[in-house]
């Protein structure tokens, strides 16, 4: 088989897979705790820390909103436990962009939503 069927195949075997809701919110969230880790760990100045802030805080909005959702079929005790994260996370946010403080907070809190959307309460 050359090069241009694999690669065909290759790309139909992951056209057909299938991503749950909770795979999606947990790729979300390890792209957005990867970008907040790098930019920390990074000298290059505020934009790289500043984007991955505001996207985390955007994920986190859409995180309240469904969580708010009457319809949202998680327990009311979870939701209202998401929801005050995403608040948390929005302050937090502010507060990192403004006063300078620690990213590590909003890269935990990810990190250990990230565990229980895995189903485990080790790592991420």
């Amino acid at each position: 088989m050359n090069a241009i069927l694999q690669a065909k195949a290759a790309y139909r075997a992951q056209a057909r897979t299938i991503r749950t809701e909770r795979g999606l919110e947990y790729d979300a969230l390890a792209r957005i705790t990867h970008r907040l880790k790098s930019a920390a760990e990074e000298a290059g100045g505020i934009g790289p820390l500043a984007s991955a802030v505001h996207d985390n805080r955007r994920l986190w909005t859409v995180f309240a909103t469904e969580a708010a959702d009457r319809a949202n079929p998680l327990p009311g005790e979870l939701r209202a436990r998401i929801i005050s994260l995403a608040e948390f996370t929005r302050q937090h946010s502010g507060r990192v962009l403004r006063d300078g403080a620690d990213v590590a907070p909003l890269i935990d809190i990810n990190l250990a939503i990230m565990r229980g959307l895995n189903g485990n309460g080790g790592t991420a």
